[in-house]
């Protein structure tokens, strides 16, 4: 039943944290909103996206959503009164992620499917509007959009007026330091060009909570650190199990709690968060922040080495095309027809090269622990209200063997161009030339 309120809720700067397990993961999740005051911002009236983080299409520990993560807040929803049918899955698609493999091989899908919900794909269908169209002289306090698309972008006309639960995962990022709650809305929010906002990311990433908190009902995320990615994420990382849930209806401070977790001081590490706070869109200082819950969980440093200790190769180009030498010879294609050149480098590199060779055997070695022998028997293990009954029994071999891995990757390597908004776009012209 909706809870009668009497006055505003405080729920900016406060985050929930609490540690959990398999066989209580569930009913850990529900009791987590709750805490953070979720259904106090998530209104009961309007719908509600579900937004999922498929940070790789491949299975790879911490980099996306996870399916007892999704599970568990769908289950809370419910029991708490809100309606399935005002309940959906929300994903948006890069260039270098097939969010529909992605969505199978992270088995969102699945637990999607279990639940009856709807599952939308953003560029499928979906109505785009002018971004001012939809929060009005909001845009005229952008930091550096207005710059990047002089012309204007548009965002998804359904998520004026829908609730969003972002459904990140606690992890590095070789752009942002690290990446939570408020760069979840980046590809969901933003055009195919998305990046072009590379060069100014942390500028973008308030510009974009600005217009989340213009347009949307209400906003929440629930934060998934079973486990959780060190190193040159989101994709090339090494996953540690951490064993912890947040969240929180402030962006801005689950972001900033869970940098802290990661070992980082995210008012001078996270130049988006120190932004954010100065804006008074969130809370992000530590000092500041009130945490419910387990605050001995939150009060951990793990201190991880970060994004920017031991780059891989790619990376270390990104930086240099984005920040360093190559940025006058090389940034300029990324705007133009030459664009999927970018494309066709991060496919080769991360599918066809590092996934195969460094990925698959820590994924393997992930799946030894009780996270990963249960994502490894998802669906074929009981559960009750609680959590899991059991994990079922380890995998025995590498999720995929190389020959699999390539095939796939020359599969994806063929989406990249097809679907490259540069190679769309001359299509087109094309099109429109020939009426």
């Amino acid at each position: 039943m909706p809870r009668t309120k009497k006055k505003a809720p405080k729920t900016r700067g406060v985050v929930a944290v609490l540690r959990t397990s398999p066989r209580t993961v569930l009913e850990d999740t529900h009791r987590l909103m709750n805490l953070a005051g979720y259904q106090d911002v998530v209104a009961k009236d309007a719908d509600t996206a579900l937004k999922v983080n498929i940070s790789w299409h491949h299975f790879f520990p911490a980099a996306s959503t996870t399916p007892w993560q999704l599970d568990g807040v769908i289950r809370a929803m419910k029991a708490d009164g809100y309606d399935p049918a005002l309940i959906h899955a929300c994903h948006n698609r890069t260039v270098v992620i097939d969010a529909h493999f992605g969505e199978r091989e992270n088995k969102q899908i699945d637990v999607v499917e279990a639940h009856g919900l709807r599952n939308v794909h953003l560029y499928e269908g979906e109505e785009w509007i002018p971004v001012r169209e939809a929060v009005g002289d909001v845009a005229d306090r952008f930091l550096v959009l207005n710059d990047v698309y002089p012309e204007g972008f548009s965002i998804p006309k359904r998520f004026i007026g829908e609730n969003i639960i972002h459904l990140p995962t606690v992890k590095t990022h070789v752009f942002t330091t690290t990446t939570g709650a408020m760069k979840n809305a980046f590809g969901g929010l933003l055009n195919e060009r998305r990046h072009w906002t590379h060069p100014v990311i942390h500028e973008t990433l308030v510009d974009l909570l600005r217009i989340q908190q213009r347009i949307h009902r209400g906003i929440f995320a629930v934060m998934d650190g079973t486990f959780a990615g060190d190193g040159p994420g989101p994709r090339c990382m090494v996953p540690h199990v951490k064993n912890v849930l947040l969240a929180s209806a402030d962006q801005v401070a689950i972001d900033a709690v869970a940098a802290k977790l990661m070992g980082f001081d995210p008012m001078k590490d996270l130049k988006y968060v120190r932004l954010a706070h100065e804006a008074g869109l969130g809370v992000g200082d530590p000092s500041q922040i009130e945490i419910v819950g387990d605050e001995s969980a939150a009060s951990e440093n793990w201190n991880f080495d970060g994004p920017f200790k031991d780059m891989t190769f790619a990376a270390r180009q990104q930086h240099r095309i984005y920040w360093g030498p190559l940025k006058g010879p090389l940034e300029w294609s990324l705007k133009t027809w030459l664009a999927p050149w970018s494309y066709v480098a991060s496919v080769s590199y991360h599918d066809l090269y590092w996934y195969p060779r460094f990925g698959n055997p820590r994924v393997y070695e992930a799946m030894q622990s009780e996270w990963g022998r249960l994502f490894h028997n998802w669906g074929a293990v009981p559960s009750d209200e609680r959590g899991f009954l059991e994990v079922g029994s380890p995998a025995t071999e590498y999720r995929f063997n190389t020959g699999q891995l390539l095939r796939k990757g020359v599969e994806l390597l063929g989406t990249a161009i097809k679907e490259a908004p540069e190679v769309a776009a001359r299509a087109r012209r094309k099109e429109a030339q020939g009426r």
